[in-house]
């Protein structure tokens, strides 16, 4: 196989496990929130769920390891909770979504099933594919990522050309901010280190190629996923803001993205949603379920009988809570993702810097930083907010979720500063 037919099927294959469930839905309901703003949006949009991701999709490619390298230079100790945190979540809230979504969107509306019912086929068919992880590559690479391209580009394609209308003001008080807090919803910085993983291992399968070789294929196949994502995201959103002021105030997530594919596909667009949301959110699932197999199986000497209990644990988990409904899911994720997503992008900053910006010294502090200032974004979900009132106006950006950004940036700096000049 040639290496750019490899690099476009693994671009492939990494971009269709980044795009599952929230990806789908989000991008939408953005826009038609955002109006006329919906460039600001689709600018924070992409700092979380396109440039983030990629970064960590190199980081990847510059460690060729698993999870747990992403965080060993702070400590052995944080490395393995902060693998078994994020593995943890990964598989009792992204990947259930992806079952809630398939339901409510393209099986409920032709079948009338109940939610049990479709999660348990669904992660059935799941723990298949993962088992037989050593194809999972070539067939979401050759055959579902292209169907799912064809069927966005037609919604995204007909939306851009059909008569324009009017795009509503928008009613978000800071665009920019909510498109960046929104794209935590997708889940993909945490993806790109579950997934990742899934990428390096599934090619080590596969041939064992010199360090070099694998670097580049994993950065060109991050590359294209990255177009990929960026291209469909903006897609979306720009359609959503298009088409907003047909969608009552009211309106889901689901509700956005099913009424737009209507709009744009006619009666037919149903029929192509269905197919599009089980092709995208299976993908996402099957990489979720691997990524964390792989890791249980590491921790237990390379054991295969870990590997297929952990798919399988993590099946059942996906056929529990996959029966409740997406905003429900989406509701209880938001204050683990405030919590979890601030310490996983500074681990991918961090690893795709040159080592002599990113010694074990900064990333200790930069993370232990990262950690203290994003506990009152976390504790603002489960404690009145007038309690916070005091530490929000000591941290800046705390009362938009991100508090821990400069705090961060700025121990990186002094750190670093510190480095150098004791070296001097």
């Amino acid at each position: 196989m040639g290496k750019h037919k490899e690099a476009l099927i693994l671009g492939f294959a990494l971009f269709s496990m980044f795009f599952g469930a929230g990806n789908l839905i989000l991008p939408p309901y953005l826009g038609v929130k955002a109006g006329n703003t919906w460039f600001w949006v689709t600018l924070g949009f992409f700092v979380t769920a396109v440039v983030i991701p990629i970064l960590g999709i190199f980081a990847h490619a510059r460690l060729q390891g698993t999870m747990y390298d992403f965080g060993k230079k702070v400590s052995p100790v944080f490395s393995y909770v902060y693998c078994l945190v994020v593995y943890s979540i990964s598989i009792a809230l992204p990947a259930p979504r992806t079952a809630s979504v398939t339901h409510e969107m393209a099986i409920q509306p032709f079948f009338g099933t109940s939610s049990l019912l479709t999660s348990s086929i669904y992660f059935f068919l799941v723990c298949l594919f993962a088992i037989n992880r050593s194809k999972v590559l070539q067939f979401l690479g050759k055959f579902l990522t292209p169907l799912i391209i064809i069927i966005l580009c037609s919604v995204i394609c007909i939306g851009l050309f059909s008569p324009a209308n009017e795009m509503a003001a928008t009613s978000l008080a800071s665009p920019f901010i909510d498109g960046l807090l929104e794209g935590y919803q997708t889940f993909d910085a945490i993806g790109a280190i579950v997934v990742g993983g899934v990428l390096v291992i599934s090619m080590n399968f596969k041939r064992n190629a010199s360090f070099q070789s694998k670097k580049s294929l994993i950065r060109k196949a991050g590359f294209i996923a990255g177009f990929g994502l960026l291209t469909i995201y903006a897609g979306l959103i720009y359609n959503g803001a298009l088409f907003g002021s047909s969608f009552e105030a009211s309106a889901t997530r689901t509700e956005i993205l099913s009424g737009l594919s209507l709009q744009t596909l006619g009666s037919i667009g149903n029929t192509f949603l269905s197919v599009l949301v089980g092709l995208a959110c299976f993908t996402t699932a099957v990489g979720i379920v691997t990524g964390t197999s792989d890791y249980i199986k590491g921790l237990f000497n390379q054991s295969q009988s870990a590997y297929v209990i952990t798919a399988v644990v993590s099946s059942i988990l996906g056929v529990v809570i996959g029966q409740f409904d997406v905003h429900y899911i989406i509701d209880v994720a938001l204050p683990a993702l405030m919590f979890i997503y601030p310490i996983t992008i500074v681990l991918i900053l961090l690893n795709v810097l040159p080592e002599k910006l990113a010694s074990p010294m900064v990333f200790k502090i930069v993370v232990g930083v990262t950690f203290l200032c994003s506990i009152p974004d976390f504790l603002k979900f489960i404690i009145p907010t007038e309690q916070l009132t005091g530490v929000q106006k000591l941290l800046p950006f705390s009362e938009q979720s991100l508090g821990w950004v400069l705090p961060a940036a700025i121990a990186f700096i002094l750190v670093n500063s510190i480095l150098k000049f004791r070296k001097a």
